[in-house]
């Protein structure tokens, strides 16, 4: 194991500031949440994280209402400077307005942990699993406009899509090469099945072909509500045959994953799912990418 364990997509919360969390209980992509609607401070996660030897941490935005986006990014920033946790940040903003600009550079200088932004554009038949407002939000000129402006700060964006959007995502990140896309969640394969494992693996192949796309290895039970093995070993199979060690990397999507297990177990499974590939994967893997995409020191 690398000395460097980099812990690339993980959340801290105050409810107070997340109306998913505070307000009404509302059907969610992960299942009944009762057991997480509460504040989950960085002191809970540095000790869920720590004695697997995480020693980095990428906070990811967690849907504070867009209009406080950069309030979002002031409080991790003064998480950060008060308990050396997290060590950079991915924060958010209304892609969809003209009031971006404004906010990005505000972003930029209210923490130099800044590294991109995500907002969620996967969208889906089923209600309870889509965010985005409609499928093609990535093809809008104002979104593209907005995206454009990440390369100014040189930050990386957050890509969080179903199968059914590759095709349309794979045109986005080509049209932006000097972008950085992580794919979060390595593309969120839905389910067991023959018919959208078909369907993931052929998007999958579409955006391994983009050289500046990323997969995150992150929330493989959003949707079995579960840690499977099996169904962990064969997403980090393909996308490492796709996309290669250099451009894969763990993350743990926690405390979201807390809803149906703990760290150590989810950590301990990837070590075991990629214990018979070599110490270099495992070290691009565990850290070396993380910590080459979001600058980490």
């Amino acid at each position: 194991m690398t000395a460097l364990v980099v812990d690339a997509h993980h959340h801290i919360w105050r409810c107070d500031d997340l109306p998913w969390l505070s307000g009404p209980m509302v059907p969610r992509i992960f299942g009944p949440y009762q057991a997480i609607r509460r504040d989950y401070p960085i002191a809970e996660y540095v000790a869920d994280a720590t004695p697997c030897g995480i020693a980095r941490s990428v906070y990811v935005q967690t849907n504070w209402p867009l209009d406080r986006a950069l309030d979002e990014v002031r409080w991790v920033e003064t998480v950060a400077q008060e308990t050396g946790w997290p060590h950079a940040i991915v924060g958010s903003a209304d892609f969809m307005s003209d009031t971006c600009a404004e906010v990005l550079r505000a972003q930029s200088k209210a923490s130099s942990r800044m590294r991109g932004s995500r907002l969620q554009l996967h969208w889906h038949e089923k209600p309870e699993f889509r965010f985005a407002p409609a499928p093609d939000v990535a093809k809008d000129p104002t979104f593209r406009r907005n995206l454009s402006r990440l390369q100014d700060y040189g930050w990386l964006f957050e890509l969080q899509v179903f199968s059914a959007q590759m095709q349309d995502a794979a045109q986005l990140v080509a049209d932006f090469p000097g972008i950085p896309f992580v794919l979060i969640h390595a593309g969120m394969l839905e389910g067991r099945g023959a018919r959208e494992r078909e369907k993931w693996l052929e998007g999958m192949k579409r955006l391994a072909e983009c050289p500046n796309v990323f997969v995150k290895l992150s929330g493989q039970g959003t949707f079995i509500h579960a840690i499977d093995e099996d169904f962990i070993a064969d997403v980090v199979r393909e996308s490492l045959r796709l996309f290669g060690s250099t451009r894969c990397m763990f993350g743990s999507n926690f405390p979201i994953e807390k809803i149906w297990t703990d760290y150590e177990s989810l950590f301990s499974t990837y070590q075991q799912v990629l214990a018979e590939y070599s110490a270099g994967v495992r070290e691009d893997v565990f850290g070396k990418t993380a910590t080459r995409l979001y600058k980490l020191t």
